[in-house]
């Protein structure tokens, strides 16, 4: 795998483990990063003098954070840019070609706003590259210390197979582990609109058709998926009996039982718009895991 393009989105929040992450982490060779900020148009518009005063003070922060990554060995750059964070950032991440953004899960209020609940879920919905959203972890380790917990969800779509090539081809430290998952949910017919279909002695005979079916093709996205991590990772791999449940909190719930590092999810499932939809299973999982939570598109 060649370097990938790294792009750092930071609002210089002290809380944001984003900086330090990136360096920890072990990363392709020839990778590169971009540290980026975007200067909050809206407090500063009436003012063009106020404004290019925030630029300057924001690069001169830029500047001392890429340094600090130079240093560390990473071949790192900065941008600032003014604009609306939510929309600048996906924009500068498709013009400079990233393959991943990581975005901190925290942000400062006032002036440079960046609300996990606001902007990073819109870079998320946006972005045209793979999103990480990077949270501390009393379980994540120093480089080169000991291994890291990815949990690795698949239901046996292009997203997830995507997903499992992008970690495949990841260098991670001695000891790691990815943990392959699948859900399988429960089947409602009463739920929705489908009620009409069947007389209510059918439902739980249907039900348990449908769920068996559902449950063979996770056990094969299950196989899929480690097939494919074995042909190119060498880090050690788990596999575990498909779970039953709802699939954006039986991830998270797997995950935080588990101890989970990280967890990577494909951005869109099987059933494409319908199940694992961006705002449904990926963004849960994004917005409410202990853990940093990767997005791959």
């Amino acid at each position: 795998m060649g370097g990938m393009k790294l792009l750092v989105a930071t609002d210089f929040s002290p809380a944001s483990p984003t900086i330090e992450t990136l360096k920890a982490r072990p990363w392709p060779e020839g990778s590169s990063v971009c540290v980026l900020h975007v200067v909050d148009l809206a407090p500063f518009e009436p003012n063009a003098e106020i404004l290019e005063t925030a630029r300057r003070g924001a690069e001169s922060v830029v500047q001392a954070l890429t340094a600090d990554l130079n240093r560390s060995g990473l071949r790192a750059r900065g941008e600032v840019v003014i604009g609306h964070p939510r929309t600048a950032i996906a924009d500068f991440a498709k013009s400079w070609g990233a393959d991943l953004i990581l975005l901190g899960s925290h942000g400062t209020h006032g002036l440079a706003r960046f609300f996990l609940g606001s902007t990073a879920r819109a870079v998320i919905r946006a972005a045209a590259c793979s999103c990480e959203i990077v949270r501390p972890s009393v379980k994540e380790p120093s480089a080169g210390t000991c291994g890291w917990r990815i949990l690795l969800a698949s239901d046996g779509s292009e997203y997830a197979k995507k997903a499992a090539q992008s970690v495949a081809k990841r260098p991670w430290p001695t000891g790691s582990v990815v943990r392959v998952v699948s859900v399988v949910a429960p089947f409602m017919p009463f739920a929705d609109a489908g009620a009409s279909y069947f007389e209510p002695g059918q439902a739980a005979g249907i039900g348990s058709v449908i769920e068996a079916e559902m449950r063979t093709q996770a056990i094969e996205s299950i196989g899929e998926t480690t097939e494919i991590m074995r042909g190119g990772c060498p880090v050690e791999i788990e596999k575990v009996d498909p779970i039953r449940g709802d699939p954006k909190r039986a991830i998270v719930e797997e995950a935080t039982k588990w101890g989970a590092t990280m967890i990577v999810v494909g951005s869109h499932g099987r059933r494409g718009f319908d199940l694992l939809l961006m705002g449904s299973v990926s963004e849960f999982v994004a917005m409410h895991a202990h853990c940093s939570v990767e997005v791959i598109r």
